[in-house]
């Protein structure tokens, strides 16, 4: 099964008016050709689909998707995030569809969309738009039955006559109305729902109080003489529903900028392109319809749908997600452009080249939405006890009630009120991924993609950092110095093979001799390139650490066994060279030593003294010539290292390591160190050439400068500390606010105004993360400031 060329367009709306019902909606994404448009084959029976989930608002409601989907018959696996609202369902095509399990999850009171539709950001903004709405009602009523109540509080016995004092109940009671039976209609629907699916969310005690407040009171205005007749609180009712909505809206604002900006790197490419016809005209057709060697116009402000070259205008582009090149770069005729980069200044026109899965913004779409569904340590916590907690909650507002009943029915309903609303522990679920998802966010925007949100707890408790040398600490191109052959065959000849087999691996130093073989063709002219580029390696392999074999078809039509890599896979003779060294062998031996010249990068010796200032330990772990090792490590600054390491020396040295009690990072070309960046506790690609499906590591630096580096190790421990002040909030509130509503001394517009001030103060603590890094040509410079 393969992605499809789009990777974000839905199922088309016309042929979604065109099913009906909502049931034969969803039996239109049991197509495998639509299912494909938000899902990838995990196996050759099971599917992974990405999808957004809508009316959830807490950690619980996450929980209770999941236990749904659990339950269908088929469904092997699902995480749900409750910051981000998605999650990713793995499912077996020959068990179940998706009409089956997004039927499951409308069942429990939700739904499931894919996470690629083009109308979910349409509904999302009416039920903005509804929830405006029901603030503004609850807001206007608020004010109306704050005013009828006003007299009852300051006026003393006797003061307002008992026919007054009912007109004013009777007036906050109709104003009420409005408020429960449209501003609270949100909370009143979740908690049907979850009573009808024998469930629990944080929706359902918040209902519960408000319901019980306007019975309470409702009973009081109907019969003033009867035991709930002392008091009515209409004005508790409308303020602390009031103060609910207005945190939801606010949070709910403020997530479109933490976990929101996560989202909007998801969805950049556009709905629709202008293509160029076979008559030379244009037309505006979906992204899905696009195709291979297709012309497309894209406009100044436009999003490129695909990878290709332009062959008409000039402009800039912006590619900062996509390569980490924070500038805008020119691209004319005969240029490549990539699909999620952005046109800044005017029409050009591309030939497609690359669509879907083969464009490199998808694989960071894949890469990202992994990030958006991970959970920390600390929020898988805080989800394992949210369900109990909440069940914690109504047994303590049931004991507070019956504790208070002796004072007066009324007050120790009002007792559990307080309790139900003031005890809601939203504060406490958002703490850890809202700040987690604000830094991912940032990090993305400045061309560092986080795999694994837990990926940044662990960066901040990192004492030593493992250094690969090629294409990490020197730059990722390198020049020929030196060519020694075995006697009889020609330079030329030998640097072609070696390109030839070197073409099939992306190391940079298998790039770099594919390039200078080619230069060397072009300098021998058109045929001796067209040869080169002709000629193919069949049963290529790649061993990490030490080379490449292949076989190479010659002009007679026999087959040549050729190695390329180490002396010792080469096994080549030994020479004395401080440069970098591969060597070219064949059945009968060696043939030829390449020695090639790299170059350390600019900005490695500032970003190495930054995290040595930090107190961090720093190590180079290379498979070249320990003295070739040793000139980079010293020339950087860096005492410890060593050379000659295949990947299972380095993964040994790195588990040593660890075994001692250390927090180890490593930073590699994210190629040929695969278990090592698997196995370190936090882990850094380095390099636009990472094959994004296949890495390891952590963290992958799009662009190519080590500043970053520096940025992400600053921004994981403002992380840290961000959710450990949200944690402690939390802590705080709770300890102090709880003790307050079960003595009845907290009245429930107040608990109402609590709950939403916490989760607000939560999210904006979290907002601070959300502001992008700096350039990375200053970070390097910046250590003082970490």
């Amino acid at each position: 099964m393969t992605v499809p060329h789009d990777v974000t367009q839905a199922l088309p709306q016309e042929l979604l008016q065109a099913a009906g019902s909502g049931d034969d909606r969803l039996k239109l994404l049991d197509d495998p050709r639509e299912w494909t448009h938000f899902s990838h084959a995990e196996s050759a029976d099971t599917c992974a689909s990405s999808v957004v989930f809508e009316g959830m608002h807490c950690t619980a409601c996450a929980i209770n998707i999941e236990d749904a989907l659990r339950q269908v018959a088929g469904v092997e696996s699902v995480q749900v995030n409750a910051a981000t609202h998605r999650g990713r369902v793995v499912w077996s095509h020959r068990m179940t569809k998706p009409s089956e399990w997004m039927s499951a999850v409308a069942q429990a009171g939700y739904r499931a969309v894919p996470a690629n539709d083009a109308h979910a950001h349409e509904r999302r903004r009416q039920e903005a738009r509804r929830m405006v709405w029901r603030l503004a009602v609850a807001g206007l009523c608020m004010m109306q039955v704050m005013m009828y109540a006003t007299p009852a509080y300051l006026s003393k016995p006797g003061d307002i006559s008992p026919d007054m004092l009912g007109l004013l109940r009777w007036a906050s009671w109709i104003l009420s109305l409005p408020v429960l039976l449209f501003s609270c209609t949100p909370f009143l629907k979740a908690a049907w729902r979850d009573l009808r699916q024998r469930q629990i969310s944080m929706d359902l005690p918040v209902a519960l109080g408000m319901l019980a407040t306007f019975v309470v009171s409702s009973l009081g205005t109907f019969e003033p003489e009867g035991p709930f007749g002392a008091e009515v609180y209409f004005d508790s009712l409308t303020m602390f529903v009031f103060f609910l909505l207005a945190g939801r809206w606010l949070e709910l604002r403020l997530r479109d900028r933490t976990a929101g900006a996560l989202e909007a790197v998801l969805n950049r490419l556009p709905d629709s392109v202008l293509r160029r016809t076979a008559h030379g005209d244009w037309e505006r057709i979906s992204v899905r319809r696009l195709a291979l060697a297709d012309v497309m116009a894209v406009l100044p402000g436009e999003a490129l749908a695909a990878d290709g070259t332009v062959v008409s205008g000039q402009t800039q582009v912006d590619e900062a997600l996509l390569t980490g090149e924070s500038r805008p770069i020119g691209r004319g005729v005969g240029d490549r452009v990539i699909a999620g980069s952005h046109n800044l200044s005017a029409r050009i026109e591309v030939r497609v080249e690359q669509l879907g899965a083969a464009t490199r913004y998808a694989q960071i779409v894949s890469l990202m939405e992994d990030a958006a569904l991970s959970k920390p340590s600390m929020a898988l916590l805080a989800d394992r006890w949210a369900k109990p907690f909440l069940i914690f909650v109504l047994l303590a507002a049931l004991a507070a009630a019956a504790h208070g009943w002796s004072a007066g029915p009324a007050h120790a309903v009002m007792v559990a009120v307080a309790v139900l609303v003031v005890t809601c522990p939203c504060a406490l679920s958002l703490a850890t991924p809202a700040a987690m998802l604000a830094t991912a966010g940032a990090l993305a925007r400045s061309g560092v993609l986080v795999r694994r949100l837990e990926a940044l707890q662990n960066l901040a408790r990192i004492d030593t950092v493992i250094f690969d040398k090629t294409g990490t600490l020197t730059l990722d191109a390198f020049e020929l110095a030196r060519t020694l052959v075995r006697p009889g065959l020609s330079q030329a000849q030998a640097l072609a093979w070696a390109g030839t087999l070197a073409r099939q691996s992306l190391h940079p130093v298998s790039r770099a001799l594919w390039a200078q073989a080619r230069r060397r063709a072009m300098a021998l002219g058109p045929r001796a390139l067209s040869e080169l580029e002709a000629s193919r390696a069949s049963e290529v392999s790649e061993q990490a650490g030490q080379g490449v074999s292949g076989h190479l078809l010659r002009s007679d039509g026999s087959t040549q066994t050729l190695r390329l890599g180490s002396a010792a896979y080469c096994q080549a003779p030994a020479t004395d060279a401080n440069r970098l060294q591969v060597s070219l062998a064949d059945e009968t031996g060696w043939l030829a030593t390449f020695e090639l010249r790299d170059e350390v990068r600019p900005e490695a010796a500032a970003v190495v003294q930054s995290l040595l200032a930090q107190g961090l330990r720093l190590q180079v772990l290379s498979g070249d010539a320990p003295a070739a090792v040793a000139q980079v490590a010293q020339s950087v600054g860096i005492d410890l290292h060593q050379g000659g390491c295949t990947p299972q020396h380095k993964l040994a040295h790195m588990v040593a390591l660890q075994q001692q009690g250390h927090q180890v990072a490593m930073v590699g070309d994210g190629l040929n160190d695969g278990p090592v960046l698997a196995g370190a506790n936090a882990s850094f690609a380095l390099g636009q050439a990472v094959p994004l499906a296949q890495s390891k590591a952590d963290f992958v630096l799009m662009g190519s400068h080590l500043g970053m580096l520096l940025e992400t190790f600053k921004r994981s421990r403002q992380t840290v500390r961000v959710v450990k002040q949200n944690l402690l909030w939390a802590a705080v509130y709770n300890a102090a606010c709880v003790p307050l509503a079960l003595l009845g001394y907290l009245p429930a517009w107040a608990a109402g105004l609590g709950m939403a001030l916490s989760s607000l103060l939560v999210v904006l603590n979290a907002l601070r993360l959300s502001q992008s890094l700096p350039d990375p040509m200053g970070a390097a410079l910046a250590s003082e400031s970490l």
